[in-house]
């Protein structure tokens, strides 16, 4: 077994049959049956296709000054800036803004910075840079909630700044013009999972008129479902229907640069999905970033010109493959650090000069997936260490580095993910801090633990129908994940190793039903699968579709074998 147990939800049976004899598929009423989706607004709200969110923007605390502001610099011909983020939510939103602003005649620079260079966040070497060249009026996104003393230092200098952020909020909000961020404490809203760029496409919304939104999605959508789901941000409420909307824009191939990366990471545009996007798109886009060619991503969003929209496809590619290569080598580093001092049950904090802090933060995913504990990657240069945070449930990353800010130069994100700057004298302190504050968590010596939504008694449910239908829950993604399912006593019919031994492909019988399965990253020994063995399986199913013949197959998450 890879997790420690299985935590199966199981369903109410009486209410499963209730949804079903109402009218919902099988497979679906037990879903819903599993996750307390019972009562008809929850069950509309989840499977309604609808065209727009209907949400009223200016519930967003500080949307009438920003647009207030933002009008002003319309009307006067302003020149304005946006100032974003170099991931794949930083980048969108900085498209979006940008080419709103600029449809709508004003002179807009883009500025976002280097990684490798500037790290991440508004800075005053940004900030100068924007007012030679004659800005006026800086607009954040997906940046500059904690940008407190770099505000202060705009405003000495005659420039206004907007800020649109959905990062978590510090003591003190910047004293700018708005700032306009869903984790404000003083929202109406109370939609606090929206990207940096939902933030931005709200903002748009709230200048073109919120009955404006189904318009504005055909537009921008597909940018705004990209940095969505690059950003794993929930797929809930309103995120559901920008996702939704946003795909379909993006199938529509209107923007050649999604097209061509479509293309050159083998993906067909029209079959775009939230798997596509997060296994082959966000990958992609994210390797410029990390590796300080954000340029080259930001262009490729933007260009209307096909044949260099087909050229910056490739080099994503071509990065993304140079990243593969240097998070293999740090990991491996890591992992010979930690054998020879394994973590003993307490966060990881490794810090090594001359590592890459462009995949620091892929490295600690890893990392945290492995040893299912917080991990802080610290990529040190120059006595400065900048690190990469990732964390397990149970173990919030903000409020813990809240309690180690003294040790801290800056830092910021969320509770799962955040990034720190930190003097490399501070990092045993850090590490030891750190340590002590885990094992007062609920995530101190907690099991590895793999969420179900029920076993199923019976396999003849699982047929291409049912199967087909699951697809009315999408989009799925973070808070509304894909359906797992377990099988018990089921008996191996057959099977056989894929991918040069990686990956297992096998036959189990249940009932008379044989279920085909698949396993990857697994070769059968590891798996103990053998001819006539008990297994008992946790899988998400999917459609197969092989020369026009379309079949379940069983994706799994885990196995225990007899």
């Amino acid at each position: 077994m890879k997790y420690d147990r299985w935590d199966i939800a199981g369903y109410d049976r009486m209410e499963a049959a209730r949804l079903f004899r109402s009218g919902i598929n099988p497979l679906i009423s037990v879903v819903l049956a599993s996750r307390h989706i019972l009562n008809a607004p929850e069950i509309h709200e989840l499977l309604e296709d609808k065209a727009a969110t209907g949400t009223d923007p200016f519930t967003l605390r500080d949307m009438d000054a920003a647009v207030h502001r933002i009008e002003r610099a319309i009307e006067a011909e302003e020149h304005v800036a946006v100032y974003g983020d170099y991931d794949v939510d930083g980048i969108t939103a900085t498209c979006l803004l940008s080419e709103y602003l600029t449809a709508k005649g004003l002179p807009c620079e883009t500025y976002i910075p280097n990684r490798l260079e500037e790290g991440y966040g508004v800075r005053k070497a940004g900030i100068d840079t924007l007012r030679s060249l004659g800005v006026t009026l800086i607009i954040t996104v997906d940046c500059g909630i904690t940008a407190v003393e770099e505000v202060e230092y705009a405003r000495t200098l005659g420039i206004d700044v907007v800020i649109t952020d959905h990062h978590e909020c510090g003591p003190v909000l910047p004293n700018a013009a708005a700032v306009v961020d869903p984790k404000r404490k003083d929202n109406l809203s109370t939609d606090t999972g929206l990207a940096g760029v939902g933030v931005a496409f709200r903002l748009v919304c709230a200048l073109e008129g919120a009955d404006q939104e189904s318009r504005l999605l055909r537009e921008y959508g597909d940018l705004v479902a990209l940095g969505t789901l690059a950003d794993v941000m929930p797929v809930l409420g309103d995120n559901r229907t920008l996702i939704r909307r946003g795909l379909e824009a993006a199938r529509s191939g209107s923007r050649p640069g999604i097209r061509q990366l479509c293309e050159a990471a083998g993906v067909e545009p029209e079959k775009l999905s939230v798997m596509s996007v997060g296994f082959a798109l966000a990958p992609r886009l994210n390797a410029a970033g990390r590796l300080g060619k954000t340029d080259g991503a930001f262009t490729l969003l933007k260009t209307r010109d096909e044949a260099l929209a087909a050229e910056l496809a490739e080099e994503m590619c071509r990065l993304n493959r140079q990243r593969q290569q240097l998070e293999q080598d740090m990991l491996n580093q890591c992992l010979a650090l930690l054998e020879a001092d394994p973590p003993a049950g307490k966060p990881i904090v490794l810090a090594g000069d001359g590592w890459h802090q462009g995949v620091g933060g892929i490295v600690a995913s890893r990392l945290c997936e492995k040893f299912a504990l917080p991990v802080i990657m610290i990529c040190l240069q120059d006595g400065i260490g900048r690190g990469s945070c990732r964390s397990v449930e149970g173990f919030g990353l903000h409020a813990a580095l809240s309690r180690c800010s003294d040790l801290l130069v800056t830092f910021g994100g969320h509770e799962m993910a955040a990034g720190l700057t930190i003097e490399a004298e501070n990092v045993p302190a850090l590490r030891k801090r750190l340590g002590e504050l885990f094992l007062d968590s609920p995530a101190a010596g907690a099991e590895t633990a793999l969420k179900v939504d029920a076993e199923l008694p019976k396999a003849e449910i699982l047929t291409v129908e049912n199967v087909d239908a699951l697809s009315a829950l999408d989009p799925y993604g973070n808070g509304n994940p894909a359906p797992l399912f377990c099988i018990t006593g089921g008996e191996i019919r057959s099977f056989t190793a894929m991918g040069n031994g990686k990956h297992t492909r096998f036959t189990l019988q249940k009932g008379g039903v044989n279920l085909e399965c698949v396993f990857f990253s697994h070769s059968p020994a590891e798996l103990g699968v053998e001819l006539g063995r008990k297994a008992d399986i946790v899988f998400a199913p999917q459609i197969n579709e092989f020369r026009g013949r379309r079949t379940v197959q069983l994706l799994l998450s885990d196995i225990r074998t007899d």
